[in-house]
């Protein structure tokens, strides 16, 4: 058995060294990481060649697989194990004798089948089997093999993180099932709020109600190639009139969703707390989609409430629960966030979580699991909260992050969408229609979810 400092070397075996029959293999486990992995390399976006829906029904799908983890399981037995460093690779040929999908264990073993001495070239046969011992691919290898001896240090391969966003795609395929939901689009004149709400209406989400300077608007969209023929337009000479009448044609019905678009959120939101105020707190969520967590994530409050009372985290909780019970979650697990996960009198976030969970208890807050005080990594990671010995329905599998104040969820948001890699949705909700607010910072894709969203709260 090799020892632990050999094992962190690799090692070649020279021409001279070879034996015809000797034998090396390398096995992998074929995931969707791995065919996104080749997508992300290769920039083939063809969902037949990398969607896992396509593994069992088309064949260039088995065979993208086979060239990925066949051939190139063969190449890593090549180059590190047999002949190893040193070695040039000549020329292959390959049969692929039955199809590999997700799931499979693919084995590839190389055999010395020639050696030929005039410059030094070696014939392989190669087999790969799956986990079954079926022969997947044969055929065989030519190489030139080294004639000085190498011993090279393994090199530490980097860390790969590969983002995909199906939850979030999930959502969107939800919301789009149905008739498109009025909504006033407040203020479009910038071609990023312009261009949203065409999006989102040619995603069958929206039916856009343009409120503005409508020849302002309609010269935009010609200069912008956007075709707003068919919207509704209402003429406003500025933001605060497009505001108003938005909040006007919300309180008649005749709009069930209100689209921010190149206006201060102050200017918005004053309209709609005056003429659209409900019983429930007003509050914002974000939907995040993390790469690496098995689960949506919704932060709240992020960019209503600055410094909310117990009462207000209620309403805030309240709403992101409809939110979650919105998307398809049935029952969220709920954590209410703090720096630690013990309760500090000195910490008013722990009391306040304390709280809140005890209001569980009594029936003033439903349709949730609640646990706090948590820290975040107890909230996120069950191998966290395992170490400090939290027992918990919530801890490590968190729906919902219900933060201590506006700046503490900010920053959480923005991390996970800017560091993390999430893509994220926003919902301002507690009024009475939702409100989509977006930022100019937002990308397309959290647009066009936020959209979704709302038409799922509107409809619920």
């Amino acid at each position: 058995m090799p020892d632990a400092i050999t094992e962190n070397f690799i090692e070649n075996r020279i021409f001279a060294e070879l034996k015809i029959g000797d034998s090396a293999s390398l096995s992998h486990t074929v995931s969707q990481r791995d065919i996104d992995l080749f997508a992300t390399v290769t920039g083939d976006v063809n969902p037949a060649h990398v969607d896992a829906a396509y593994a069992k029904t088309d064949m260039f799908h088995h065979i993208i697989i086979h060239g990925i983890w066949g051939a190139g399981l063969i190449s890593a037995v090549l180059g590190t194990k047999l002949p190893g460093p040193g070695t040039i690779y000549l020329g292959q040929d390959l049969r692929f004798r039955h199809p590999v999908s997700l799931g499979d264990t693919i084995t590839a073993t190389l055999t010395v089948q020639e050696k030929r001495a005039e410059k030094g070239d070696v014939i392989l046969d190669c087999v790969c089997t799956n986990q079954d011992g079926k022969a997947v691919i044969t055929g065989t290898a030519t190489t030139r093999a080294p004639t000085e001896k190498i011993r090279l240090r393994r090199t530490i391969l980097p860390e790969v993180t590969v983002g995909r966003h199906d939850a979030m795609q999930a959502v969107l395929a939800r919301a789009a099932g149905a008739k498109p939901v009025a909504t006033a689009v407040v203020y479009p004149v910038d071609v990023l709020s312009l261009g949203a709400a065409v999006e989102a209406a040619l995603a069958g989400l929206i039916a856009p109600i343009l409120i503005g300077p409508v020849a302002r608007m309609r010269d935009l969209a010609k200069a912008n190639a956007l075709d707003i023929a068919a919207f509704r337009t209402i003429e406003a000479g500025d933001a605060a009139q497009a505001a108003a009448l938005a909040v006007g044609l919300a309180r008649r019905g005749d709009a069930a969703l209100l689209m921010k678009g190149d206006l201060h959120t102050d200017i918005l939101m004053h309209e709609v707390i005056s003429g659209l105020r409900s019983t429930a707190t007003i509050s914002h969520c974000y939907l995040m989609d993390v790469p690496g967590y098995s689960r949506l994530l919704i932060v709240t409050d992020a960019a209503i409430n600055i410094t909310p009372s117990l009462a207000e985290k209620a309403g805030i909780l309240r709403n992101a629960i409809g939110l979650a019970h919105a998307i398809g979650i049935a029952q969220p697990r709920a954590a209410i966030l703090a720096a630690v996960e013990t309760v500090n009198p000195r910490m008013p976030s722990t009391l306040d979580a304390a709280a809140l969970c005890k209001m569980a208890d009594r029936g003033q807050i439903t349709g949730a699991l609640l646990d706090g005080p948590l820290a975040f990594d107890n909230a996120v990671s069950e191998a966290a909260a395992k170490d400090k010995g939290i027992i918990s329905q919530v801890a490590g599998r968190a729906d919902i992050l219900v933060v201590p104040d506006l700046e503490a969820g900010n920053m959480l948001a923005k991390q996970l969408t800017f560091l993390s890699g999430a893509q994220a949705a926003g919902v301002v909700l507690g009024a009475q229609v939702p409100i989509i607010l977006t930022s100019r910072a937002d990308s397309a894709a959290t647009r066009l979810s936020s959209c979704a969203l709302a038409v799922l709260m509107a409809r619920a």
